[in-house]
């Protein structure tokens, strides 16, 4: 029997619909909430700050509140886009009707207030811009010039000096270069010596023998490896940590005086005339050869995303090759000189400098992407420091020291010193890239030597 007194069963409700949806009460009219946003109404507007009628009261007329909040666009149209803006814009006709009707009140009572003079969206569109290679001819569009800064001074004199004995005074060999460790790679007769720049200490690397001297040294991009081109056609390479020799690689028929690595692979080129791609990984010698330098082959460089290869010969051309390339893909013959000094812009993709012997005195930019000729810039004598442009897109200052011209160069891991040797058989340091917290007190110079035998 049913029990009275249980409740009625409640309805089923379909499980998909919320359980809160029903049996709820009815609730009140919600009342006016507030929020925090602040959303302008017409009705709300305070026109006595602006020193216009304020809106009639419910009571007046239509024409009435729509003669106050004429007055209120009239003047913040003139705030907005000046006071020489036309004052109705495009309505309806019959809109346009009741609008004009209010236009010498709107005049009359805009005139309480003084509006700015200006328009307060104007701008200036002859601001001036200036390319960021804007020296070249074909300089790259984009790039904005402010504010231009006062000229660099950069001191003219070595802060150190370092005596190089047996230094050879030959225009075609590289026999200085400067590791990502800090330390310095001199190629001095038949002898490397390396030299750290945190400790000034000089350790003797290799010893070729009577039989064989250095042409040129290079340091690989990252590590202790460096690889030592020799007279005799060889390429050694050897860690420096260990002063060990890892292997020597031959297939060159007279001396390598240009040395360039890309991550494993490492480009040496010969007074042969031909380029090899070692791969140190692999057993063979070489894996590719490249020809065609008709003469010496005196400069090398790989660009920074290694993906071409830069060469200057004797034949005064600048080649460039790709990765797969058997022949170059660019051909320069504007030098009139050999092409021993080669940099590729660490900041501008494609961007080329090279520099020419005694009869040419140029540095000369190209830009490899469009195949382009962009400048040529006197230098007055040999110029062999096209490596700065890797850093500076300019002459900063004539260094003056050497009592021999300058055949080679290399820049600090950091950027900030530079490091030339000459036939006067000495290493000067300049350092004309400081950085706002180093200083340099010249009491260094003269400070350490290699020696001649090797100990002068």
């Amino acid at each position: 029997m049913e029990n009275p007194r249980s409740p009625a069963p409640k309805p089923r409700i379909s499980s998909s619909i919320p359980y809160y949806l029903f049996d709820m009460p009815p609730r009140a009219s919600p009342r006016t909430v507030y929020s925090d946003r602040f959303i302008p109404s017409r009705a709300g507007s305070n026109f006595a700050l602006f020193g216009v009628s304020s809106p009639p009261s419910a009571a007046s007329s239509d024409a009435g509140r729509e003669d106050g909040s004429g007055a209120y666009a009239s003047l913040l149209r003139a705030v907005l886009f000046g006071a020489d803006q036309p004052a109705t814009p495009d309505l309806s006709p019959g809109v346009a009707g009741r609008v004009s009707s209010s236009t010498s009140t709107s005049s009359s009572s805009s005139s309480a207030f003084s509006t700015p003079s200006g328009n307060m969206f104007r701008y200036k569109v002859d601001v001036p811009r200036r390319s960021l290679a804007a020296q070249f001819e074909d300089g790259l569009p984009g790039f904005s010039h402010f504010h231009p800064r006062a000229p660099r001074k950069v001191p003219k004199s070595p802060y150190k000096v370092l005596d190089a004995p047996a230094l050879q005074d030959d225009f075609y060999l590289n026999l200085v270069d400067w590791s990502s460790h800090n330390v310095l790679a001199v190629g001095l007769g038949n002898c490397v010596y390396l030299w750290n720049a945190c400790s000034s200490k000089v350790t003797k690397l290799c010893d070729l023998g009577v039989d064989d001297s250095v042409c040129s040294v290079g340091w690989a991009q990252r590590g202790n490896h460096l690889a030592v081109g020799t007279n005799m056609g060889k390429v050694q390479i050897w860690d420096a940590s260990r002063c060990r020799r890892i292997r020597t690689m031959e297939s060159h028929r007279l001396r390598v005086g240009a040395l360039a690595w890309s991550s494993s692979l490492l480009s040496s080129g010969s007074r042969d005339k031909i380029i090899l791609q070692r791969d140190i990984r692999v057993q063979e010698d070489f894996v590719s050869k490249l020809s065609g330098h008709k003469s010496e082959v005196c400069g090398l460089k790989w660009s920074h995303d290694n993906r071409e290869l830069a060469s200057g010969g004797n034949d005064n051309r600048l080649f460039v090759w790709n990765q797969h390339s058997s022949q170059p893909v660019l051909k320069y013959c504007e030098h009139t000189a050999a092409v021993k000094a080669i940099a590729w812009s660490p900041h501008v993709h494609g961007l080329l400098a090279s520099g020419g012997g005694t009869a040419d005195r140029c540095i000369r930019f190209w830009n490899t992407t469009t195949n382009s000729h962009l400048n040529c810039i006197d230098t007055g004598s040999q110029d062999l420091n096209a490596d700065i442009l890797g850093l500076q897109p300019c002459v900063l200052a004539t260094l003056i020291g050497h009592t021999y011209r300058v055949l080679y160069l290399a820049i600090s891991p950091d950027g900030q010193t530079i490091v030339t040797g000459a036939g006067d058989e000495t290493l000067r340091f300049w350092n004309v890239f400081p950085s706002p917290k180093s200083q340099n007190t010249g009491s260094d110079i003269g400070a350490r030597s290699f020696g001649r035998s090797h100990i002068r």
